[in-house]
């Protein structure tokens, strides 16, 4: 999921009642539920190590108890620092550090099952089980789920204003039931998605292809609509990529079909595919498509690399070229002379 969400995720959770367990807890889970994330960081390196490692050992059970560890000793040392200062304010909360420990766990696990639900994926057993997953219900930033989620947290605070100019006494702790209130319409909004999600996986493997035998389908989401998927569907020969509409039961034809057929194997194709680029993309890719595009006038062969996941027209990539599509350069003498990735060169 996109940043904020994950922010407002670890927000909510602390405010459904955590937050009066141990101190700092409300600002160390909304922290912590997009801590993961730092692994953006592999940026520095370029577009190859940004992308071989996103959602790697930051997003895994093996390391979340080292993230929390190291947030646990940062809100330590701030406390410390906090302690010495005269004239402070004791916290409102008991301050437990072991307490502290375990809710920062919670909300590291939030960001885990939030990125679980989009189906970039993650591999939460890495490095134990290489295979990643991804539910594939919920569109990497959801419109729905984002407004429950700003209106869970905004409205106690809305109250509170009225509240206080009728002289209502304000409680230490606020916005509990609201905050519960955000994270069942979450779990509500995944349950009817997951089920919806199942209905375009079964229309796409059981429409009918002119003949070709179905081997695998898939189901990604839009954001907003429920009813509409964008599936993908492999036969022996092509792939084919349509629109799904659960709420009629009906499949898409016409220009909003798109089939794919399956390009030949080349020399270029062999050797793109063993390169650094290459032997990333292929180890996360679901549904990877590699095309040898052809040589130019100095023989250095261009081959893409595509997942027919992100294919899709959608609000957020309307416009733009295939996301998460990258491309390895090959001269004649079968040496990889250039690699693109999101269209930056990796150096």
């Amino acid at each position: 999921m996109e940043p904020i969400t994950h922010l407002m995720t670890g927000a909510c959770l602390a405010r459904a009642g955590f937050n009066r367990k141990a101190a700092y807890a409300t600002v160390a889970m909304t922290l912590a539920a997009e801590a993961p994330d730092l692994d953006t960081l592999w940026a520095i390196g370029g577009p190859v190590p940004a992308f071989q490692h996103h959602r790697g050992w930051t997003h895994t059970f093996f390391g979340l108890p080292f993230e929390a560890a190291v947030l646990v000793g940062a809100f330590w040392l701030f406390h410390r620092w906090r302690s010495r200062k005269a004239m402070v304010k004791p916290t409102i909360a008991p301050v437990r550090w072991g307490w502290l420990y375990g809710l920062i766990l919670i909300a590291l696990l939030s960001h885990l099952l939030l990125d679980w639900t989009n189906n970039y994926g993650l591999r939460p057993f890495f490095p134990f089980n290489p295979r990643w997953y991804s539910g594939s219900f919920v569109f990497i930033f959801e419109p729905v789920l984002f407004l429950v989620l700003l209106v869970s947290l905004v409205a106690p605070s809305l109250f509170g204003l009225i509240g206080s100019e009728i002289g209502v006494h304000r409680p230490p702790f606020r916005g509990r039931g609201w905050a519960i209130f955000g994270l069942l319409a979450m779990v509500a909004l995944w349950a009817f998605r997951f089920v919806e999600h199942g209905k375009a996986v079964q229309l796409a493997q059981t429409n009918d292809y002119n003949g070709p035998n179905v081997i695998r389908a898939a189901a990604d989401p839009y954001p907003i609509n429920p009813f509409r998927w964008q599936t993908v569907v492999e036969t022996p020969t092509f792939y084919q990529v349509s629109t799904a509409d659960t709420l009629s039961g009906t499949m898409s034809s016409g220009s909003e079909a798109n089939t794919v057929y399956k390009p030949p194997t080349t020399l270029a194709t062999l050797r793109a595919k063993q390169s650094w680029l290459g032997e990333v993309y292929l180890d996360w890719s679901q549904w990877p498509v590699v095309t040898d595009i052809g040589a130019d006038q100095d023989g250095v062969s261009t081959v893409t690399f595509q997942d027919l996941r992100f294919v899709y027209d959608s609000p957020p990539l309307s416009g733009r070229t295939i996301p998460l599509s990258g491309s390895a350069y090959v001269n004649a003498d079968r040496r990889v002379v250039r690699m693109e990735f999101a269209g930056r060169v990796q150096h």
